[in-house]
C-alpha cells in the first residue's frame, strides 16, 4: 500500500507533539480490519490528547482520533468484506490504539461496527462517540424506568456535542426537557432543538440542602462537580442520572439521602469499553428511534485533516457548539 496521512501525536518532554504525518500501514497499530476512513470527528477527548492537556495516551506515538466511518478495504475477519460500510467509536482508539485521524485505519475485527441501515458513513460520524454516549444513557435512563410520562429531564451542558444530541434526542422520544447551558445565547439553538425550558448555569439558586425540591424524573449530565452534586439533591422519586462527563470538575460532594430517601440511581455511562451485544443495539436505535431530528445543525462544521491541528484550541477554550466533523478524504 502506499503512503497516507495521518494526524500522529508523539511524547516531548512532559507534554507531546502532534502533527500531519506521512506513514505506511506497517506503521499502525495490528488489527484484522484496514478501513478506508471517510470521516472522523472531533470531541472534547481528541482535544486533550492532542493538546497534551489531559493524559489520553498510553502509549507514543498514535495516531490520534477516537472515532471513524469508512470502507473495509481488506478483512481477514470473515464478518467484514471488503466495500463494507462500518465505523469504529471509542475501543482504545487514542488511547493504546492508533486512531481515526488518517486516510486508512487498521483495527480488530471486535471493534468494528456495520453501519446500520438509516446512516451512512457521514451521519455517522455526526453522531460519532457524541452521539453513542447520548443515546447509551438514554438506553440507560430508559431501562432504569425513566420514560416521557414520569417527568421533565434535564440536560447539562447542553450545547456541547453529547448535550446537543441528548436534548434532540429526548424531545424527539417525547420528553419534556430542560437544557442548562452556561451560554446564555444558545437559548434559541436549543430551543430549536427541542428544548422546553432554558436555565443558564449561575443564574438560578441551586440550594444546598441534601434534598431539594423533587424536579428531575431524569438526567443527562456532562458536567460533575457542583451541578451533578446539584442533580442528585433535585430529583424525583426512582429518577435516574446519566453520569457522562467532568467538564465543570471531576468531584462529588452530596450525601447518600437522594439515593436511600427518593431511590435515586446513579448511572455510569463509558462508551469506551461498551460490550459488543449493547453497542450494537444503541447503534441500531441511534439509526432508527433514537436518530436526531436536527444532525445537519448539529453538525455543522467540517474540517479537513490539514485544517485539524488548528481546531483543537476551541475546544480546550470551551468554544465550540454542537459537532464538528473531520473530513478524512480532502
Amino acid at each position: 500500500m502506499k503512503s497516507f496521512t495521518a494526524f500522529r501525536i508523539h511524547q516531548a518532554g512532559k507534554g507531546v507533539d502532534a502533527r500531519l504525518e506521512t506513514i505506511g500501514l506497517d506503521d499502525l497499530s495490528a488489527g484484522e480490519v484496514v478501513i478506508a476512513g471517510h470521516y472522523s470527528d472531533i470531541n472534547y477527548k481528541d482535544a486533550l490528547a492532542a493538546t497534551g492537556k489531559g493524559r489520553i495516551l498510553r502509549r507514543f506515538p498514535l495516531v490520534g482520533g477516537i472515532d471513524v466511518a469508512g470502507e473495509v478495504l481488506s478483512s481477514s475477519d470473515p464478518r467484514y468484506q471488503p466495500g463494507d460500510a462500518v465505523l469504529v467509536t471509542g475501543c482504545g482508539l487514542s488511547e493504546e490504539h492508533d486512531g481515526g485521524y488518517a486516510e486508512y485505519v487498521r483495527v480488530p475485527g471486535d471493534w468494528v461496527v456495520p453501519i446500520p441501515e438509516g446512516l451512512d458513513t457521514r451521519a455517522a460520524m455526526q453522531l460519532g462517540t457524541a452521539g453513542f454516549t447520548a443515546g447509551l444513557a438514554i438506553h440507560r435512563l430508559e431501562h432504569n424506568g425513566v420514560a416521557p410520562e414520569a417527568g421533565p429531564v434535564i440536560v447539562t451542558g447542553a450545547t456541547g456535542g453529547v448535550g446537543s444530541l441528548a436534548v434532540d434526542m429526548l424531545a424527539r422520544r417525547g420528553y419534556q426537557v430542560t437544557a442548562l447551558t452556561g451560554k446564555a445565547d444558545a437559548a434559541d439553538y436549543l430551543r430549536r432543538l427541542g428544548a422546553a425550558e432554558i436555565l443558564v448555569r449561575g443564574e438560578f439558586e441551586m440550594g444546598s440542602r441534601p434534598l431539594e425540591k423533587a424536579t428531575w424524573a431524569g438526567a443527562v449530565d456532562n458536567l460533575g462537580g457542583e451541578t451533578l452534586a446539584w442533580l442528585t439533591r433535585t430529583m424525583d422519586w426512582w429518577g435516574s442520572i446519566a453520569s457522562i462527563g467532568l467538564a465543570q470538575d471531576h468531584t462529588l460532594n452530596t450525601t447518600v439521602m437522594p439515593f436511600i430517601l427518593r431511590g435515586v440511581n446513579l448511572l455510569g455511562i463509558n462508551s469506551v469499553a461498551t460490550p459488543r451485544p449493547l453497542r450494537l443495539a444503541v447503534w441500531d436505535r441511534l439509526a432508527t428511534g433514537l436518530k436526531p431530528a436536527h444532525l445537519d445543525e448539529i453538525a455543522h462544521r467540517t474540517v479537513t485533516l490539514s485544517e485539524l491541528p488548528g481546531v483543537f484550541g476551541e475546544y480546550i477554550d470551551g468554544q465550540v457548539r454542537g459537532r464538528t466533523l473531520v473530513d478524512l478524504r480532502r
